[in-house]
């Protein structure tokens, strides 16, 4: 492992923040001063500030419900509220799997765990979204959906700017939906859909190759882990079955 990595997996700073760390000389490898190209091998001991830097066996794990108007971010240049405006300042070192868009609200997953948060983000899990869009649904993209559910084909958008101008994204490759399912027909109908990728803005980039808006977007679940009826702007930590099945979970992936 990487000494930033190992920073970083066993402490509140990030990969860049431990390369600062190690450059300003606040670093040490069994007490001699660590650079940028030291090994770090299997039983060498790492000091920050004179401190040995333990490696983290337990771990916590919450579930917030993001509201709309947060980023999902550690700060903002433009001054805009961030989760962690909203959640408790224990949580601040905490980090997230995968994010949320600011127009969006729903299931977040934090921990203080490096490891299990890069894990989650990583691993092909269902991500469930509940969505309104801005009109009636048409035979054009149920149709779509159709070939991906059934045939488990991906989708090409090859003007993937279009649900967000400011996007450098030219072009996309959607993974298959996992699942479709219409929850109210309408003239602003409600679908639920589930992907096993994140990817950015991946929904509206979809739907808005069809001319829709998503008016509402709400993840509901991730993985093994559910809203249900958590309060927006409220957040829990894992239940016993929760931690159960991360620890599962963990150990297929041999990171327990």
């Amino acid at each position: 492992m990487r000494l930033n990595q190992y920073i970083a997996h066993h402490s509140k700073f990030s990969r860049r923040e431990a390369d600062a760390l190690i450059e300003s000389g606040r670093v040490k490898l069994n007490h001699t001063k660590a650079t940028l190209q030291s090994v770090l091998g299997a039983k060498d001991k790492v000091f920050v500030d004179g401190k040995l830097l333990r490696p983290v066996q337990k771990y916590t794990a919450l579930i917030y419900h993001k509201p709309k108007g947060e980023l999902v971010s550690k700060r903002d240049d433009r001054g805009r509220r961030t989760i962690y405006d909203s959640l408790d300042s224990k949580f601040r070192g905490f980090s997230y799997v995968g994010r949320l868009d600011y127009a969006s609200e729903g299931l977040l997953i934090l921990s203080d765990s490096k490891q299990v948060v890069h894990s989650l983000s990583t691993a092909a899990l269902p991500r469930t979204y509940n969505l309104k869009l801005s009109h009636a649904l048409s035979p054009k993209l149920l149709d779509s959906v159709r070939l991906m559910l059934e045939e488990g084909r991906g989708f090409e958008i090859d003007n993937a700017k279009g649900a967000h101008t400011l996007s450098k994204i030219q072009s996309l490759t959607l993974a298959p939906f996992l699942d479709f399912e219409i929850l109210r027909h309408s003239a602003l109908p409600r679908v639920r859909v589930v992907l096993e990728e994140g990817k950015n803005r991946e929904l509206r980039r979809f739907f808005a190759q069809f001319g829709y808006e998503i008016l509402d977007l709400k993840r509901v679940g991730y993985g093994f882990c559910s809203l249900n009826n958590l309060p927006c702007g409220k957040w829990r930590y894992f239940t016993k079955e929760e931690y159960k099945k991360l620890r599962a979970f963990l150990g297929e992936r041999g990171a327990e």
